[in-house]
C-alpha cells in the first residue's frame, strides 16, 4: 500500500542526476550500488530492471536497499532487487560449474553441465563465456593441462599424470601435449632442461632489445634500458633451458625486429612460440589482428573475443605478453583513448603508436 504522506520527488533533480542516466541505460554494473522506487506503481527496482522506463517525475533514487525499503513499497517481481543481481547469479552458477568440471574424472558434456544448473545449453554456454572469458570446453582443457603440469612437477610418471588429469587415452593426450605444455611431456617433467633458447641483444632508438627463440619460433621480445637486465629476465623465464647467444645467423632475426620498430609500416611476420593460458592466447590472437596505425580499447578486445565482461582479464593478458611488438599490446588503449600501462614503459608505447601513425621517426 502506498503511503499518503510520501512526497513526490523533484522531476528536474532526478532527470539531471547521473544515477538516473544509469537507470535509463539499464546499467548492470550499477546493480548493488543504486536502487529506485516508482510512486505510481508502488515498487522499488534495481537499475537493470527490464520493465518499461518510468517517468522521472514519479521516481525516487536510493543509494542503499534500506532506503528503498523504507518507502514502504514492494520489491519488483521482475528484477528482484532484494536478491542477487543477474550478473551475481550467473557468477554463482559458473562458479558451481567450475567446481563440477574440476571434480569430474572425465570432461562433462555441455548438456550435462547445463542440466546441473537448470539452464539451456545455449544460454549456459553464453553465460559461462561471459563470466570466465572461456567456453566450458576451454576451461576443462585448461584445468586438465594444469593437472598434468602439477602431476609432472610432483614427480609422477608421464602416464600417471595423463590419467590423473582425466585423459582416457595416452593417444588423445599426446595429440595436444606440446601445445598444452609448450614442449614434450618428458622435457616438461625435467623442468624444461636442455631446451635450447637462442637469443641476441640489439639496440633501437627506444633502447635495448632482446629477441629469443625456441625450436618452434620467437618466444620472447623484450625492451628495456639495460641489456644485462633483459638477459637476466630471459634467464628467469627459462631457468632450466640452455641459452645460446653470440649466433651471427640469429642476429639477423634481431635486425628484422629492430627494423620493424624503426619503420613499423614494413610489417613483421615471424613464427611465434606463444606460451600462455587459453584465454591469454585468445586475447593475443585478437591483438595480432589490429592493423598498424590503429588502436582499440580493452573493452573492444573483450567484445571481439566474445567476453564483453572480461575487460580486466584482457588488460591482464596484455600485461603478461612477453612478445613486444610481435604481439602488439601497445595498440590497446583505455576506453577514453588515453594510454594506460605498458610492460616496457608508456613512453615506448607512445613512441610506437606515433611511428605507426606516421608521426614519429
Amino acid at each position: 500500500m502506498i503511503h499518503e504522506t510520501h512526497q513526490k520527488p523533484n522531476h528536474t533533480v532526478v532527470a539531471n542526476d547521473l544515477r538516473w542516466a544509469r537507470i535509463v541505460a539499464r546499467d548492470r554494473t550499477a546493480d548493488g550500488h543504486l536502487w529506485y522506487s516508482v510512486i505510481t506503481t508502488g515498487v522499488y527496482c534495481r537499475p537493470s530492471c527490464p520493465s518499461r522506463s518510468a517517468n522521472p517525475k514519479n521516481v525516487q533514487l536510493h543509494d542503499t536497499i534500506e532506503e528503498a525499503r523504507a518507502t514502504g513499497f514492494r520489491p519488483c517481481k521482475r528484477c528482484n532487487p532484494d536478491g542477487l543481481s543477474a550478473d551475481a547469479e550467473n557468477a554463482a552458477i559458473v562458479a558451481r560449474v567450475c567446481r563440477l568440471i574440476e571434480q569430474s574424472e572425465e570432461e562433462p558434456s555441455l548438456t550435462d553441465l547445463a542440466e546441473a544448473v537448470g539452464r539451456s545449453p545455449s544460454y549456459f554456454h553464453r553465460c559461462f563465456k561471459a563470466v570466465t572469458g572461456l567456453t566450458p570446453k576451454d576451461y576443462a582443457a585448461a584445468h586438465r593441462a594444469a593437472k598434468v603440469r602439477e602431476g609432472l612437477a610432483s614427480g609422477n610418471s608421464v602416464t600417471e599424470a595423463i590419467y590423473d588429469a582425466g585423459f582416457n587415452s595416452s593417444g588423445r593426450f599426446y595429440e595436444k601435449s606440446t601445445g598444452m605444455l609448450g614442449m614434450t611431456p618428458s622435457r616438461y617433467r625435467a623442468g624444461g632442461a636442455n631446451e635450447e633458447i637462442r637469443f641476441a641483444v640489439g639496440e633501437t632508438s627506444l633502447g635495448a632489445i632482446l629477441v629469443a627463440s625456441s625450436s618452434k619460433g620467437v618466444a620472447s621480445v623484450l625492451l628495456g634500458n639495460d641489456p644485462d637486465e633483459l638477459v637476466r629476465e630471459l634467464q628467469d623465464r627459462f631457468a632450466k633451458a640452455r641459452l645460446i647467444g653470440a649466433d651471427k645467423n640469429y642476429e639477423a632475426l634481431v635486425a628484422r625486429v629492430v627494423g620493424f620498430i624503426e619503420a613499423p609500416r614494413l610489417g613483421l611476420d615471424l613464427p611465434l612460440d606463444v606460451r600462455g593460458t587459453a584465454f591469454q592466447r585468445r586475447v593475443w590472437q585478437a591483438l595480432q589482428q589490429i592493423p598498424a596505425g590503429q588502436t582499440v580499447s580493452y573493452l573492444e578486445i573483450a567484445q571481439r573475443i566474445g567476453s564483453p565482461n572480461a575487460t580486466r582479464a584482457v588488460a591482464g593478458a596484455c600485461a603478461a605478453n612477453r612478445l613486444a611488438v610481435a604481439i602488439p599490446c601497445h595498440r590497446v588503449v583505455r576506453n577514453d583513448g588515453s594510454l594506460s600501462g605498458y610492460a616496457w614503459g608508456v613512453e615506448r608505447k607512445q613512441a610506437l603508436l606515433a611511428r605507426e601513425a606516421g608521426r614519429g621517426h
